[in-house]
């Protein structure tokens, strides 16, 4: 897939094709962070921690934090 530089403003700028975007993972307004090296050009979605709020919706809400968590027997010189 090919795509042409044209200015945009006082810009230059590319446009990209909705299916680019969409197997990349990227929604329209997200923050991508460019980088260049030897005359390439690469954007990337830069690193951004969960709130709480959303790694609870990765587990339909629920945290389970009210309870112990069995982590196994102990393997070194820990005192339980």
């Amino acid at each position: 897939m090919q795509t042409r530089v044209k200015e945009w403003g006082n810009s230059q700028g590319i446009r990209l094709p909705k299916e680019v975007l969409k197997n990349a993972g990227i929604s329209l307004n997200e923050i991508l962070d460019i980088k260049t090296s030897n005359g390439a050009i690469t954007l990337v979605k830069p690193f951004r921690h969960k709130t709480l709020e959303e790694r609870a919706e990765e587990f339909d809400g629920e945290l389970m934090l009210d309870g112990e968590y069995d982590w196994g027997e102990p393997v070194g010189r820990e005192v339980w």
